[in-house]
């Protein structure tokens, strides 16, 4: 979707909640993945896979000079001969953990596997964030959430355009502080829950 749709679309929802929801989701996306750091992992469900949301972060990523926003789509299934980018498998997950982010889309609940790695991802420090439907479950494992309601006058695709447009964005402010604050506070909470090492 390019800058004059984007346009167009936030001018339709210009009164709601979503202009300013999805940037501030975009910024915590943002400002969550650092140069130079361990990259942004993106995985969907079994049911749903984020491909656009992966090729309109890549395009972002190329107009605004922020290559660390061009995401590795993690996938449920890899297929023999397919090419290295689309050869990511769920495996992906298992080796993520400090200084990478995780960005879980799902429109509905994930299987148990899935949600298996991803709790694993962010006890070993990484950043995870959800678009998500609402489930308790998968919103309760990430540090930043935006969810997208049956009854919510948007579908998941507008809002996944919206949040691709906005980390982009040159004029975005960085999230500072709050999100920063809160990081750490999820960081020390998880900490202070994990089983003791296995020191054998």
């Amino acid at each position: 979707m390019d800058a004059v749709r984007v346009a167009l679309l936030r001018e339709v929802l210009a009164g709601t909640e979503w202009p300013r929801t999805t940037r501030r989701f975009a910024g915590a996306l943002r400002s969550s993945v650092v140069p130079h750091g361990g990259g942004l992992l993106l995985v969907g469900t079994e049911q749903y896979e984020p491909w656009h949301l992966a090729a309109h972060l890549v395009d972002e990523a190329a107009w605004s000079g922020l290559p660390e926003l061009a995401p590795t789509l993690v996938r449920h299934r890899v297929e023999a001969g397919q090419p290295a980018h689309l050869s990511v498998g769920l495996g992906r997950l298992e080796a993520a953990g400090r200084g990478q982010t995780l960005l879980m889309v799902a429109p509905q609940r994930p299987g148990g596997g899935l949600l298996e790695r991803v709790h694993g991802a962010r006890r070993a420090g990484a950043t995870v964030l959800s678009l998500d439907s609402g489930d308790t479950e998968v919103r309760g494992l990430a540090h930043e959430t935006l969810t997208v309601a049956a009854e919510d006058d948007v579908d998941f695709d507008t809002v996944q355009h919206l949040v691709s447009a906005a980390a982009g964005e040159n004029s975005l402010p960085a999230q500072r502080g709050g999100w920063r604050f809160r990081d750490r506070l999820s960081r020390l909470a998880d900490q202070l829950t994990a089983p003791p090492p296995d020191r054998w």
